[in-house]
């Protein structure tokens, strides 16, 4: 097999894994209507999903030391096509639920076993090869914008395709998505082996305690920062999950413009390739603070507004959507900047954590908002979260 046959299943997966969590908030009306839910409680499951996904990251480092990581790989994969499926076919509300914990802890399996193995597997071109595999998982949103809108509302040609699948067309989107998920963990388990580098690198370092993480915390520029990433987190998801019904219930568009617009989130990731390099030049506090600013400011006019014009609408959308894709990979560099060496694997995973946690906790608060006030009062406080963290890192900026 080719050289890039590693890469190109461990990103497949992960295009999966991204494409099926973000296949769900488009979906979030004809879910409702299917399982007779509110809006509070499909934002609660999806939640779940997230919140799961959180917490799977440490035991899924810890698992792949035991057992290796080509096997918690493809088992997360096989356990995230087995959800996709049970959702493809009608049933209670219970089964949906065991669903959607089964794809939360099938792609919680993923991400942080497959930066290993890539960094054990292409160890002169970790970069490259950890920008492609980003980049792949970025576009998952993508795909699922487009094909959840060809079935749900499904042209003559490409219906021919989806009527024969069983139940409500949405469902056969998932039943793809099984199968395709469960190919490339069977092609993933045959083509790729296990990287015994990766287990002789970790069995050589000496582990950290608790205490050495914890005291990081005590740095008021490193406590600081994380705060600032779980304000952005928090924010993210919160939007990311709840943008295509408030595009339709508050700005009026129909189903297919406001999928679209959602689907421009995801098309623009590439800003993070740029935002990295420039940061090198000029600083990443600099590039940090600008990325904020200019989420918080096209979010903060996308509400106020709330205009129907598609350009007015798109041009806000790319403003949050550069600004925050901008953030990531600068995030990530300059928490690695602030921790010592010895640290900064498990330092940046422990912040992961409180982030994905922070995010996974903004869908359900999100939906509680709206339903108690509306979709701008809750995307006001989502711009709000924005902007506070862009004036903190100001703040450690001019320090």
């Amino acid at each position: 097999m080719s050289n890039y046959t590693t890469i190109s299943l461990t990103a497949g997966i992960w295009f999966m894994a991204k494409f099926l969590r973000y296949s769900f908030p488009p979906l979030f009306e004809p879910l409702q209507l299917s399982y007779d839910i509110s809006t509070s409680e499909i934002g609660f499951l999806y939640t779940v999903l997230l919140a799961v996904y959180a917490v799977l990251q440490f035991p899924s480092g810890l698992l792949a030391d035991r057992v290796g990581s080509v096997y918690v790989i493809v088992g997360g994969a096989i356990l995230t096509a087995i959800g996709a499926v049970l959702i493809s076919v009608e049933g209670s509300i219970t089964i949906f639920i065991v669903a959607i914990i089964a794809i939360g802890v099938g792609t919680g399996l993923h991400k942080t076993v497959a930066v290993g193995v890539l960094s054990a597997t292409y160890p002169n071109r970790t970069g490259r090869m950890l920008g492609i595999f980003d980049t792949v998982g970025s576009y998952g949103g993508v795909g699922a914008s487009v094909v959840v809108t060809a079935f749900l509302l499904a042209p003559p040609p490409v219906n021919k395709f989806i009527s024969p699948l069983p139940g409500e067309d949405w469902r056969g989107l998932f039943l793809v998505s099984g199968i395709v998920g469960a190919s490339l963990a069977i092609l993933y388990f045959k083509y790729t082996c296990p990287i015994s580098k990766e287990k002789n690198r970790t069995e050589n370092q000496t582990t950290p305690s608790i205490n050495n993480y914890l005291y990081q915390f005590s740095k008021p520029r490193f406590a600081g920062f994380v705060l600032i990433t779980i304000l952005f987190g928090f924010t993210y998801n919160g939007i990311i999950a709840f943008i295509p019904l408030f595009l339709t219930e508050t700005i009026g568009l129909n189903t297919t413009a406001a999928n679209s617009m959602y689907s421009l989130i995801f098309i623009v990731s590439f800003a993070q390739i740029f935002t990295g390099e420039i940061s090198d030049r000029v600083g990443r506090l600099r590039v940090i603070t600008g990325t904020l600013i200019t989420a918080g400011v096209g979010l903060l006019f996308l509400t106020v507004i709330a205009s129907d014009n598609l350009i007015f609408i798109g041009g806000m959308v790319i403003l949050f959507a550069v600004g925050s894709n901008g953030f990531r990979p600068v995030r990530g560099i300059y928490l690695i900047e602030l921790l010592p060496d010895s640290l900064s694997s498990g330092g940046l995973g422990t912040v992961r954590t409180l982030l994905m946690a922070a995010g996974a906790v903004a869908p359900m608060i999100t939906g509680y908002i709206v339903e108690v006030a509306s979709f701008q009062i809750a995307f006001l406080l989502l711009a709000a979260s924005l902007l506070i963290a862009a004036v903190m890192s100001i703040g450690l900026l001019i320090k």
